[in-house]
C-alpha cells in the first residue's frame, strides 16, 4: 500500500510506534479489522465491538504473520510490532485519510436519503467502461466501512465510487474529511434519521457536509426534482450540476416508458444531445439514478455511447429490487432497508406488476416523534396502487395497515405483530403468480421472507 510504512501510519494517526526498526520503514499490505483475514504483512487494527474484542485476537493475527497490530493497550505478549493509539477507530480514519492523499485517484461521494446504495451501483456500472472503478461493498459506508473502503484501494485504480451514510450531525464531514471528494453527488433530502436530525432541514444540513471537503475544481451533482437540494445555487462557489425530470434540469429525462418489472426506457438529454437508454431494473426512481450516473460520466469525460452501455450492464443487488422467480411466484426482494420515499415508490412498481400483487410490508425505523405518521403516509400509498393483499408485519405497520385499509376498503389486510407469525401465514396466504414485494427496515430481518418464499417446498 502506497507510502504506509508503519512510521507513516503511525505519524497519520498520532500513535506510538514499538517495534524494530527494520519493521519500521516496511509497506503494510493491507489493512484489517478481522482477524480471520490476517496474512502476512497486514496491519490488523483491534476494534472494541458490541460482540467482540479484537485486543483477544492480536495473538492470533501474528501467528498469521501479520507485520503490526493497531491497539488501545499494550499486548500482553506482543510477538510482532504494535502501534498504541487512544482510539483505534479514530486511527483508521486518520489513516485512511492519510492513504486517500497518496493516491491519483478521482473520488465520487454519494450520499442522500434513498437510493445511496442504488446510484452507486448506477455510477459505478457506467464509470467502468472507462475506468478501473473501485466501489463500495456492502454497508462500509460508515465511519468504520469507508476507512477499510479506502483501504482496498490500490495505485491502479482510477477511480473510487464511496457510498457515505450517516445518521448524526458531524459524521458526514468526517467521512468527507476522508473521502476528499472531486465529485460530490446527494440522491435527495427525505424524511429519514429523523430521531437524531429532527427534520428535512435538519438532513440537509448534515448530508450537506459531504461538501466540506470538496476538492478545489470539484463538480457537485444534485437531485433538482428534490425542492431542498433545487434551492441550493451555489456549493463553496461552485454552481451544481442539477439532475431530474424536470425540464431546467442539466441532465434531464423525457420519453419514459415502463417495461414492468424488465425495467424502464427512456431518453437521456443533456448539453450534449440526448441518448435512449434502456434501464434493467424497474422504477421512476431508477431514472434519476441513470440521470445522475450520466451528470457522472460527463464530468469525468465519458461519451454518451459509453454512458449507456454501462447503464444497461447494470446488475440488481441482492436485497434491493432483486427479482426472483421461484415455486411459481416472483418475489421482489427489497428487504436490505427501508424509509417512507422507498417505500413508495417499491409500491408503485409493483402496481403495475403481473399477476396477483401482494406486498409483504415490515417496520420502519428511526423515523421518531413522525413515525405513526409516516407509517400511515405509506398506507396510504400501499392503499392506491391496485395491490390485492397486504400483509403488514410488526407494531408500526399496524398503522400501514389501517391506513391502507382505509384508502381501499376491498383490499385485503393481514397485519402480525412478528416475523414468525407471518412465516408460519406464508403457505397459506400466498399463491402461484403472484408478484410479491418484500420490503422493511434492516432491523425486521426480512430476509428470512424472502429465504421462506425462495427455497425449495
Amino acid at each position: 500500500m502506497k507510502n504506509l510504512t508503519l512510521t507513516n501510519i503511525a505519524a497519520a494517526c498520532g500513535g506510538v510506534y514499538h517495534g524494530s526498526a527494520e519493521d519500521a520503514q516496511k509497506e503494510v499490505s493491507d489493512i484489517i479489522t478481522d482477524s480471520r483475514k490476517a496474512a502476512p504483512g497486514v496491519l490488523f487494527a483491534a476494534i472494541r465491538g458490541e460482540r467482540a474484542d479484537g485486543h483477544a485476537f492480536v495473538a492470533q493475527v501474528f501467528q498469521k504473520g501479520a507485520l503490526c497490530a493497531l491497539v488501545e493497550r499494550e499486548p500482553a505478549d506482543a510477538a510482532g510490532a504494535y502501534i498504541l493509539v487512544e482510539s483505534t477507530l479514530k486511527a483508521l480514519m486518520d489513516i485512511a485519510e492519510f492513504y486517500r492523499q497518496q493516491l491519483n485517484v478521482k473520488v465520487v461521494g454519494v450520499t442522500g436519503s434513498v437510493g445511496k446504495t442504488s446510484t452507486k451501483e448506477m455510477i459505478a456500472a457506467v464509470l467502468s467502461e472507462k475506468y478501473r472503478v473501485l466501489k463500495t461493498l456492502g454497508n462500509f459506508n460508515n465511519e468504520l466501512g469507508l476507512p477499510l473502503t479506502v483501504f482496498r484501494l490500490r495505485e491502479e485504480d482510477e477511480v473510487a465510487v464511496l457510498e457515505m451514510g450517516i445518521n448524526h450531525f458531524g459524521e458526514m464531514h468526517r467521512l468527507s474529511k476522508i473521502a476528499r471528494p472531486d465529485i460530490c453527488v446527494i440522491t435527495n433530502i427525505g424524511t429519514c434519521h429523523l430521531e437524531f436530525l429532527g427534520d428535512r432541514d435538519g438532513v440537509l444540513r448534515a448530508k450537506s457536509e459531504i461538501f466540506d471537503f470538496l476538492l478545489p475544481d470539484g463538480t457537485v451533482v444534485l437531485n433538482g426534482d428534490d425542492d431542498k437540494l433545487s434551492a441550493l445555487e451555489q456549493v463553496k462557489g461552485v454552481r451544481p450540476v442539477f439532475f431530474g425530470l424536470g425540464g431546467s434540469c442539466a441532465v434531464r429525462a423525457s420519453d419514459i416508458e415502463s417495461a414492468g418489472l424488465r425495467g424502464v426506457g427512456c431518453t437521456i438529454c443533456d448539453d450534449q444531445g440526448s441518448f435512449s437508454v434502456t434501464i434493467p431494473i424497474p422504477g421512476e426512481h431508477m431514472v434519476r439514478n441513470a440521470l445522475a450516473a450520466t451528470a457522472v460520466g460527463l464530468a469525468l469525460g465519458m461519451e454518451h455511447d459509453e454512458i449507456r452501455r454501462g447503464i444497461e450492464k447494470l446488475k440488481p443487488l441482492s436485497g434491493r429490487f432483486h427479482i426472483i422467480e421461484e415455486n411459481g411466484i416472483t418475489v421482489v426482494d427489497d428487504c436490505y432497508n427501508a424509509n417512507p420515499a422507498s417505500m413508495e415508490a417499491s409500491l408503485k412498481v409493483l402496481g403495475q406488476a403481473p399477476g396477483r400483487r401482494v406486498a409483504i410490508l415490515g417496520d420502519m425505523g428511526e423515523l421518531g416523534e413522525r413515525e405513526r405518521e409516516l407509517h400511515e403516509q405509506v398506507g396510504r400509498v400501499e392503499g392506491s396502487q391496485n395491490i390485492q393483499l397486504g400483509i403488514c408485519v410488526g407494531p408500526l405497520s399496524h398503522y400501514l395497515a389501517e391506513a391502507a385499509q382505509k384508502e381501499n376498503p376491498d383490499m385485503e389486510i393481514i397485519a402480525t405483530d412478528t416475523v414468525e407469525e407471518a412465516l408460519e401465514g406464508l403457505p397459506r396466504w400466498i399463491q402461484k403468480g403472484d408478484t410479491v414485494l418484500v420490503k422493511a427496515s434492516h432491523f425486521m430481518h426480512f430476509e428470512r421472507i424472502v429465504e421462506a418464499l425462495t427455497s425449495s417446498r
